[in-house]
This record gives C-alpha cells, structure tokens and sequence, in this order.
C-alpha cells in the first residue's frame, strides 16, 4: 500500500470511531492490518474483536451489565490506539517524510540504551561542564558544546518519533519537569517536541505531561505547554470527549486563577497569527514602499537652518506638518499599532533570512534564542566576543521571536565590522534609543515585560507559525494556522472559553479584521445561549446586525438591528443601517421610514438625501424624488448620481427636455452604458430616432458584450411601453443597432 491509500484507510477507521460504529471500524481496521508484520498489533486486535463479540452476546440475552458503557468506551479507545500505530508502522515503510526515515532508521548501538533518564542526566550536568570547559581550553569548550547539542537533537528525535510513550518514559518524563539542573532552554526544546510527537500522534500520557507542564515556574516552559495543549486539543477535538481523564483534568485546572485568561489570551494570539499573510502582504505592497517614498522625499528638502546653540534644539513645527503630510505618519502609525496588538509584523522582513545551515535541523526552529548556542559562539569568537549594546537589546527584547534573533544575529555577524556598525545605525533611531533609554532607566521592567506570559507564548506562536510556512520540511506537517480556529467549540476547552467575557472580544477582533462569517457564527453562539445582556446588549446587537448585512443575511440583520433599537431607539447609525437593509430588501416604505428619521438628524447628508429620492422612485412617487435629486445637485457639485435621479425621474415624468438636459451634462463627464442607453430612451420618445440610434450603439461600445446591453434594455421595455412606444417597434429599434 501507498502513502495515500494508507491514511485514506486510515481516515475512513477514524471516522467510523468518531460515530461509534465500532463493529465497522474493527473490520476496516482488520483489512488494513494484514499488510502490517506487527503481530503484537495483530493480536491485540483478536483479543478486542472477541470481546465485543462476547459483549454484544451479552446485550443479546439481555443481561444487565452496570460497566457496558465503560467498557465500550474503552474499546473504542483502544481500537484507536491500534489504529493509530497500524498507521505508523505502515508508513514507516511507504512514506518519504523525515519522521518516518528516522524512525525506520536502526539505532546505533551506543545510543539504544539512552531513553529520556540518561538524557536528562547528560542535559543536567551541561552547565558545570561548560564553566569546567571554559578554564581550559576553546577546544574543550567546544566539545562541551558538541556534546550537548548532539544530546539535545538526539532528544528531540526520540521524543518526537516515540509514537506512545510507556509508563517509565511518562515517568522519566515527569523527571524533567521536577528537575532543578535541566537547562530551562532544553526543557522548552523537549516541550516542543512532545507537542510536535502528538501532532502526529494522539497519546493520553503526552497530553497529561503537557497539562503537568503548564505549571513549571518556568515562564517559557508553561506557555509552550499551554499552546502545545491548544493546539492538540483542536486537532484531536472530535477524539476527546473519548477520553474523560483528559476532560476531568482540564476542569481541575480552571481552577487555577490564570488558566482561563491565559487559554483566552492564546485563543486571541492564534486568531492573530492567521492575519500575518495579510498583514506581510500590507508591509510589502504598502507600509514600507509608503515609508522609503516619504523618507525619500523628505531627504530632497531644504530647511536652510543654521545650528547655534541656543536653536539646535528647537524644532521646526513645520517638519511636524510635512512628516504628517507625506503620509509616513500614518504608516508609522499603522505599524506600531499592530505591535501593539502582538501582529507578527516582522514575517516579510525575516522569511528569506531562513536559509542558514542552522535551520536545517528541525529542532533548532524550537530552540529559544541562547549565546550559548555553538553557532552564537564561533559568531562571537569571530568579533573577539566583543558584544554590541544595540544589538544586544535586540536580542534581548521582546519584539522578535526565537528563531528571527538567530536569523539577524548570524546576518549581522557575517557582515564585516563596518557594515555591522552601519546595518545596525540604520535602525530606527528613536525606537532603538527608547529602547537604551527604558534599558537604563528600568532593566527590571523591561526584563518583566519581556518575560511576561503574553510576550513568550506569542514569540512561541510565531515561531511555529515561521516553521509552519518557511521550514524546507513544512510539507511534512499540518499547519494549523490553516485550520478554522474555533477554539470555544472544542471539547475540554469549552467549560473555559465558552463564555461571553471572552467571546465578545474574539467576535469583535473578527469585525475589525473583516473576517464576517467567523463573526456571524459567534454572535449566533452568543445569542442561542442567551449571552445577549448587560448593558452593552443594544451594541451587541448592533454589531450581530452588522455582520449578518456584511455576509448578505439582510433580513436576519433588520430583526438583529430592530432588537437593537428597541433598547437604544432613535441611534442615528442602526437607523441608517435598517435603512439599508430594508432597501435592500427592496421594502422601500420602511426603507423610507428610517432614512427620514436619519435626515431629521442629518439633513444635509448627501448619501441620506440621494436614498430617500431613490426609495421615492421605487415607489413611483416621482416628483417628490425629483424634489430630492434637485437639493443633492444644490449641496453637492458635478454630482453624477443625482444627475441620473433628475435624468430618469424627469424621462418616467415625461419632462423629455429636462431629461436630456442632465443625461447631456453626464455624458459630457464620465458616462457609463446605462447613461448612454437612458439618453437613448429619451430621444427615442422624443422622435429623434437618429439620434437615438446613436447612443444606443454608444451603449453596446461601452457594454461588456451586446448580450450585456440587451440584458439592460430588456429590463426597461415596461417604462418604454408607458411611454408611448409601440411594441411593434422595439425588435426593429434593436435591427437598426
């Protein structure tokens, strides 16, 4: 079998034990297990299939059995778990992805006594070792060094393709988290790899080592686990109400007074980690091209000021204006507030600086940013290990992920010194001077901000977001910030997110990133479990309103905005919306009813005045639209639309010449097929067949095609008709086009 038709297979086992058809996936799975040599499988199998055939001969006969369900259960689970290594075990030898080479690749003899215990004890003794090292030699140091990396990808290796870990590697893996001496950054390493190992397989002992994790002192251990959990949690959702152990624990754990917010505050991250596309897309074709062409132009100016020193200080207020002006006030602007959201605003900057040997090893795309890392080192050594302050900050901060500060430190760092200095004075100057600045003034803060939960799980997210898009093996891997996150729908996480306090916001973050559908969805949540009170239900419902007319749902938007109006009633902003919807609807009279009460309001809005003609018109109340259509041409120059109002009320009012009057002043500006076509109409009734004739083949020019132009005056023969022309005259009018 191949690669394909195995999870295919796969797949249809998985989907028969989602709907509790056991007895169909026990077949399947039989199928599927005679091309495996696994006879341990095989016979587990036997044994599972006999005791459902027991089982069911007990129902049968109808012998009450208190612990069926229980045991059912456990079934199903365990005939998942046989699955899933049927799975593995078969694509160790169809498949070409570097899990599956590793795993078919023997152990070298050395190594195939190292579980997780004598890793750990190697990682633990590493920083005795290095400062040994250090007194002795750079080659010692060097081996050290080796010693330990080639102990940290062995662990990463064996953690991540251990497809079920047995009761001792769940112990020793308890070991890692209880020790005192493991390096913090390898303990984070060894996180990522658990995550990644149940990425690829389900496995109850990871998960309850990763909820273990979440309580390690260690900041940056925590909030891999937490992330690592969500992330599993939403890719084996269907899976785990299977599981009651797993749901029992994470309702323990919302005992925890942080645990809600910081499962909240991830939810929010992830969502925001899926905006990067647009976001990069925005800084490559907008932000930064906007920003080199202002700073460019404002390079051309002359300020002819001469520096003293009483003025050297005193700045121009007009520089302000001319900044404000260029536009790059805006976009400076823009940029900051997307850091300010944690919008990974650096993807575009760092994506093509993935190149480095260093990023051909899976696990170094985990491994958080370390000097002590030997390519740091040899990098330093090459300077004299002289640090530079700027850059040292750089790294330092909270502003870039793991994997970037690897990337700009080995790019600057290859760089002879004078470029170095160069590269890193262009940086922006004021941010790199605040910076120095609150450095100086407050390390602590700085070091508490930049160590916080919310700034280490969101350099996490974009590091994995990083690997995801960029690794060379990223095909190798689910990318779950493709997936529909929906996190408050997934079993053991919805007790904690399910919640108003926390979908509101998720429902507003989706409104301000135009994401329409995933908001409609919330707010159809929220009220089907009547989420809607306190005293921002009116706003609630507006919003709900507001998403429903975005995704075209126009008459559940009027019930939502009318809901909303009796809460809050004579809101200028829902009337103008109901306005909308109803004319949209095409219901003019209410329509109507609404854009009166927003111009009692805002009488000379011009948008307001231009609809009420048009609803009018729709109406057939012609001369009163025309009343309409004349004010906008009074507060509003050269205004095309109301130029048609007056044009086509004026031709169904048979007013021909006032008519023509204004379908002559647009085609004189920028006409469209549909002016030319009217002014068609009105010379045609008027008698001018030539001319007629004329702007009727104006119109097909202007058309898409002739079907096109036929399509409109076929929708207008009724108002023709009205007008006097005879029916037997318009299939002769179309031949003379």
């Amino acid at each position: 079998m191949n690669e394909k038709t195995i999870n295919e297979q796969y797949a249809y086992i998985y989907s028969l034990l989602e709907d509790r058809r056991l007895k169909e996936a026990l077949i399947q799975l039989e199928s599927l297990l005679w091309q495996c040599s696994d006879w341990d499988l095989r016979t587990r199998l036997e044994q599972l299939q006999t005791s459902y055939k027991y089982m069911l001969d007990y129902m049968r006969q109808g012998a009450n059995d208190p612990e069926r369900w229980n045991l059912y259960q456990k079934m199903l689970t365990d005939t998942w778990a046989i699955a899933d290594q049927s799975r593995l075990l078969m694509l160790d030898n169809a498949s070409s992805n570097y899990y599956h080479k590793v795993r078919r690749t023997p152990t070298s003899p050395d190594l195939a006594n190292y579980g997780i215990k004598t890793i750990l004890h190697i990682l633990e003794s590493f920083n005795d070792d290095l400062a040994v090292s250090g007194l002795l030699s750079d080659t010692k140091m060097d081996e050290v060094l080796k010693r330990h990396e080639d102990t940290l990808k062995f662990m990463f290796v064996r953690v991540w393709t251990n497809s079920a870990w047995t009761p001792q590697d769940e112990e020793e893996a308890q070991a890692m988290l209880a020790s005192e001496l493991l390096p913090g950054e390898d303990l984070c390493l060894f996180t990522s790899a658990v995550t990644l190992s149940l990425m690829e397989s389900f496995d109850v002992r990871k998960i309850m080592w990763l909820l273990n994790a979440y309580s390690h002192s260690n900041v940056s251990v925590s909030q891999r686990a937490l992330v690592g959990v969500m992330i599993i949690f939403h890719i084996y959702r269907n899976r785990l109400i299977f599981y009651p152990e797993i749901l029992k624990r994470v309702d323990l754990m919302d005992e925890i007074p942080t645990f809600r917010k910081e499962v909240a505050r991830v939810y929010h991250q992830m969502l925001l980690c899926q905006e990067t596309e647009k976001i990069d897309k925005k800084m490559r074709e907008e932000i930064i091209p906007e920003m080199l062409k202002s700073v460019s132009s404002m390079k051309n100016m002359r300020f002819d000021l001469e520096e003293n020193d009483e003025e050297n200080d005193d700045k121009n207020p007009d520089w302000e204006d001319t900044f404000e002006k260029s536009g790059l006030g805006d976009k400076l602007r823009e940029m900051s507030e997307l850091q300010l959201e944690g919008a990974d605003v650096y993807m575009s900057t760092f994506a093509a600086l993935k190149s480095y040997p260093f990023f051909r090893e899976v696990q170094n795309w985990f491994y958080p940013f370390s000097k002590q890392h030997s390519s740091v080192l040899k990098a330093l050594k090459k300077t004299g290990n002289k640090g530079n302050t700027v850059l040292d900050l750089i790294l330092e901060a909270g502003i870039f992920s793991n994997s970037d500060k690897y990337s700009l430190f080995f790019t600057i760092h290859q760089l002879p010194q004078a470029q170095q200095e160069m590269m890193l004075s262009q940086l922006n100057e004021q941010q790199m001077n605040e910076l120095m600045e609150n450095s100086n003034s407050n390390p602590e803060m700085i070091k508490r901000l930049n160590e916080s939960p919310g700034a280490i799980s969101n350099q996490y997210l974009h590091d994995l977001y990083r690997f995801f898009k960029l690794s060379v093996r990223r095909q190798e891997f689910r990318d779950i910030f493709q997936d529909k996150l929906d996190f408050h729908n997934v079993p053991a996480l919805d007790n904690i997110l399910y919640w108003a306090d926390v979908l509101f916001p998720i429902a507003d973050f989706y409104i301000s990133k135009e994401r329409w559908e995933e908001a409609v969805e919330i707010y159809k949540e929220l009220e089907e479990i009547g989420e809607f009170e306190g005293d921002d239900i009116a706003d609630g419902y507006q919003k709900f309103g507001y998403v429903l007319q975005k995704t075209k749902q126009y008459e559940e938007a009027i019930q939502a905005y009318l809901k909303a109006d009796t809460l809050k009633p004579d809101n200028i902003w829902n009337n103008r919306h109901l306005a909308t919807c109803y004319r949209l609807t095409k219901n003019y009279r209410a329509a109507l009813t609404y854009y009166k009460k927003v111009e009692e309001v805002a009488p000379e809005d011009a948008n307001v005045i231009f609809y009420i003609g048009n609803c009018l018109a729709e109406m057939e109340q012609y001369e009163e639209a025309l009343n309409y259509f004349f004010k906008l041409d009074f507060i509003k120059s050269n205004c095309m639309k109301a130029w048609r109002g007056i044009g086509w009320c004026s031709f169904i009012s048979r007013k021909y010449k006032q008519a023509m009057k204004y379908y002559e002043k647009i085609i004189g500006q920028k006409p469209q097929a549909i002016d030319y076509m009217n002014a068609g109409h009105v010379a045609w009734v008027m008698g001018d067949i030539q001319k007629a004739v004329t702007f009727y083949e104006k119109a097909i020019i202007a058309c898409e095609s002739r079907e096109h132009f036929l399509e409109m005056f076929h929708k207008d023969e009724e108002a023709l008709l009205k007008q006097g022309v005879r029916e037997e005259d318009i299939p002769l009018m179309l031949d003379l086009l």
